[in-house]
């Protein structure tokens, strides 16, 4: 950990703030701790270490807030299938396959990628069984995250080694948040994750809310899924009587602390209301996109008010757990879903991964923009290879053209993980060769393969 003494000086890049004034400066950034206690001009106060950052960019952290760090180990393996299907025939089974070795395989995957790419926050949904090894791989990489076990009561597609009673699966969430929420100088967190209504019994969903709204949890959150897929809605309308938005809140599932994934299938009155409610919406464009959900209005949302995030969902229906291809599609299917050039502009595009991330995790006070005071979770990147010059705007060149490639550093409460692109947290040849190997062995398991 670093103490208030070990000072690191950021040298000389162009500062892209995303502060209230949306300050754009060329200058330095000075960390103490795990914050920023400078901005701007040429500081000529010596550090305990310097990066020469002259002819970068410097940004605030990427926050995905809906990845699944289980499925990390699933890439490929459940490509061209719609949502129900997709679930039931393949990530169900494989997520009931995972083993403690495989998960870490798989959370240590899913975070080297998006480490690499510039992500330092996430919410991350895990499988049911054995998340204490995600929460103790997400410690080691210095990742900063929400983070809950899937909460699976019901169903009729739910395979035994998912299936849980009521109790159980409230007990082992209760246990988790109490070892691991507020751990590493807050830098992991706990939400409940009950996976959705199809998956979760009312008592389920009232208990959890329950947790979250009474303040015994803590700043502890609730992460679901809703409005994904048309054929999901209506198998939610059929057993239920009404829309899956609306059951959540009539289970008390609202509200800021209340995190949902997707919202394709939101209608303008239901936007209104989430709005009202303050529940949080993340917005998955790739994801919708390979398993056919549809395209999210994401401009309606912002219009009618709502707190909209961005991630990558899960390996196996994006195959990328990449920022910046979500940056680029949230920002052109904007256009597309309006027919409007101008739907979502390239800063606010990024907004949704930095300061409005935070926001819809409760966080905007601590990370999401460079500010002194704030948490230093910053990533800097080169926008001067042939996809980006001969240049322009700042924010088009890091949304439309920039990829994980252009990462050099990324520092997360002040401590360096990535370095000259080199992840320093992780060894990535094991991280690979782990994943090789437990990937087939959950395939076995699963059944999937002989």
């Amino acid at each position: 950990m670093r103490t208030e003494q070990d000072d690191l000086l950021l040298r000389g890049a162009t500062v892209v703030t995303l502060d209230p004034a949306r300050r754009v400066l060329v200058g330095d950034v000075r960390v103490r701790g795990d914050r920023v206690v400078a901005i701007g001009g040429r500081s000529r106060v010596p550090a305990a270490r310097t990066i020469d950052l002259r002819g970068h960019v410097l940004i605030p952290g990427l926050v995905q807030s809906h990845v699944h760090l289980c499925q990390a180990l699933f890439r490929g393996m459940a490509d061209d299938l719609p949502l129900l299907p997709w679930l039931a025939r393949r990530i169900w089974p494989l997520e009931g396959a995972h083993d403690a070795r495989s998960l870490r395989a798989s959370a240590n995957l899913g975070v080297a990628e998006m480490l690499r790419a510039g992500t330092t926050t996430i919410l991350d949904m895990g499988t049911v069984h054995h998340h204490d090894v995600v929460f103790d791989a997400l410690a080691k990489s210095g990742m900063r995250a929400f983070s809950g076990k899937a909460m699976m009561d019901v169903g009729d597609q739910v395979p035994p080694t998912l299936r849980e009673t009521t109790k159980s699966s409230l007990s082992e969430s209760h246990r988790l948040r109490e070892r691991w929420h507020g751990v590493q100088n807050g830098r992991l967190r706990y939400a409940y994750a009950p996976r959705f209504i199809l998956s979760c019994s009312e008592r389920l969903m009232r208990e959890v809310a329950d947790a979250v709204r009474e303040g015994s949890a803590g700043d502890a959150l609730a992460h679901s899924h809703a409005a994904e897929h048309a054929d999901e809605r209506a198998a939610v309308k059929a057993m239920l009587g009404q829309d899956d938005v609306a059951a959540l809140e009539s289970f008390g599932l609202f509200g800021p602390r209340t995190v949902l994934a997707h919202g394709v299938q939101l209608r303008p009155a239901e936007m209104r209301r989430v709005a009202k409610l303050g529940t949080r919406f993340v917005h998955c464009p790739s994801a919708n996109l390979k398993l056919a959900s549809g395209i999210a209005d994401v401009k309606a949302m912002r219009e009618a008010g709502m707190v909209v995030g961005l991630g990558a969902d899960g390996a196996p229906c994006n195959n990328r757990m990449d920022p910046w291809t979500e940056l680029r599609e949230a920002a052109l299917l904007a256009k597309v879903r309006r027919a409007d050039a101008a739907a979502l502009p390239a800063r606010e595009a990024l907004e949704l991964a930095t300061i409005e991330g935070a926001r819809v995790l409760g966080l905007q006070d601590e990370i999401g923009s460079i500010e002194v005071g704030k948490k230093a979770d910053l990533v800097a990147l080169r926008l001067d290879d042939l996809h980006h010059e001969p240049g322009g705007d700042v924010y088009g060149r890091l949304v439309y053209s920039a990829t994980p490639a252009d990462v050099r550093h990324v520092v997360i409460d002040g401590r360096v993980v990535v370095e000259d692109a080199e992840l320093r947290t992780l060894d990535r040849e094991r991280v690979l060769a782990d994943a090789r190997r437990e990937g087939k062995k959950v395939l076995v398991r699963a059944g999937l393969v002989s």
